[in-house]
């Protein structure tokens, strides 16, 4: 197989960009691949080809929501998230035979199964700049030993085979440097970028959206956007909405998003009395979430694994407090009494504390919104994140 006839030492204007990520599902890392894929072709008039798996579960189909990009598609049947050694060799072999054909100039990996094979193909092949994305770690300490130690390996294995690693947060880069998965001088930040403009209007159609739900004027709706999948932390949000509502049977809670505990979470508000106090949302496309947001008046956000959930900036650019549980890249966002409250990981009760304060303080969750929206107004603007990879992209092909 062919390997790559360019080298590093020079760019030529524009670009023959890859990236590989594991599945197109709606999700925070599909969101930002797709926006870069987007903007490179569009802004800078790069050739670009997105190799991806097919898209599969409740999650949604990201690709399908989004037809008009634009993003020349490749679709490997092989690419699955699930480990399967013999259909993972047959995916290397289909990313490599991609790779070889398109003969990229930058490949650009994400998530974790695609990350590995995809490193490994692009540097068989010699490309001359390869860049992987940590959106969010692959290994955390709710695995097994065994499975934690596995996961370092292979991310220590994949690094050497890559140029620069970007976080998407600075506790990303920690997380990976104290695993031994790089040196630190191979990492940068950039933060995941959006389209900021609907999240600053989201509130035009707040009372259409409440009303959509059956919330009445006098509601407080808290929210929290997250596929309902392990380790999102929507068991300890019910247990703590059974709480809140007994001090403030008001509160409403709006659950946007859809995934395989969607039936057991839902025995869990039955059994607990709470069908009048909690909404699922279901499945929403990208476009409705800035109606969701506008549509509640806090946002949490207690997922007990994550890089940096969008969900942060993008209620923050709405003008809403958040709660987030005090992990990750959280705090890289929510400044604690400033922009929203931080609360240790699985302390049920400090949750529940939370929640009331928000609920019960107008004036606190007025400022909150105020300096979270223009903390966030530049930093996470999709553009300025592509701008900032596409450097990266020219730093590395001129050998600097």
């Amino acid at each position: 197989m062919k390997t790559h006839s360019r080298r590093r030492g020079a760019t030529s204007g524009k670009l023959r960009v890859a990236h590989v990520i594991t599945r197109m599902i709606v999700g925070g890392a599909q969101e930002n691949t797709l926006l870069c894929c987007r903007d490179l072709i569009e802004t800078y008039g790069d050739e670009v080809l997105l190799l991806t798996g097919p898209e599969a579960g409740p999650e949604g189909e990201l690709l399908r929501e989004h037809a008009e990009a634009g993003v020349p598609v490749r679709v490997l049947r092989s690419l699955r998230r699930s480990i399967a050694p013999w259909s993972d060799w047959r995916a290397y072999r289909q990313i490599q035979r991609a790779l070889a054909e398109f003969q990229p100039d930058v490949v650009h990996t994400h998530s974790a199964k695609a990350g590995f094979l995809g490193r490994l193909a692009a540097a068989r092949l010699q490309v001359p700049a390869i860049v992987h994305t940590i959106h969010g770690a692959p290994f955390h300490p709710y695995q097994s030993a065994a499975a934690r130690r596995l996961f370092q390996a292979c991310e220590r294995f994949a690094a050497r085979r890559c140029h620069r690693l970007i976080s998407v947060a600075d506790a990303m880069t920690d997380l990976m440097v104290e695993a031994g998965v790089a040196e630190r001088r191979k990492f940068v930040t950039i933060y995941s970028g959006m389209d900021t403009e609907p999240f600053l209007k989201a509130d035009s159609r707040r009372d259409a959206t409440r009303e959509q739900f059956g919330f009445a004027p006098g509601h407080l709706v808290i929210g929290k956007i997250a596929r309902l999948f392990h380790l999102k932390g929507h068991a300890d949000l019910i247990a703590a909405a059974e709480k809140v509502v007994r001090e403030r049977p008001e509160v409403r809670f709006l659950l946007v998003g859809d995934g395989v505990l969607r039936d057991e979470l839902e025995r869990d508000v039955r059994r607990r009395g709470l069908q009048q106090h909690v909404r699922f949302a279901g499945l929403v496309s990208p476009r409705e979430v800035p109606a969701m947001i506008g549509a509640m008046d806090v946002l949490v956000h207690v997922s007990l694994r994550e890089g940096l959930a969008r969900a942060l900036p993008q209620a923050l650019l709405a003008g809403k407090p958040v709660i987030s549980y005090d992990i990750d890249g959280a705090r890289e966002v929510v400044t604690h009494e400033i922009t929203g409250l931080l609360v240790e990981p699985r302390n049920i009760e400090q949750l529940v504390r939370a929640l009331l304060r928000c609920a019960a303080d107008g004036d606190f969750r007025a400022a909150c919104g105020r300096v979270g929206r223009e903390s966030c107004r530049e930093r996470f603007r999709h553009d300025v994140m592509t701008r900032q990879i596409r450097a990266l992209y020219e730093e590395l092909l001129a050998g600097v």
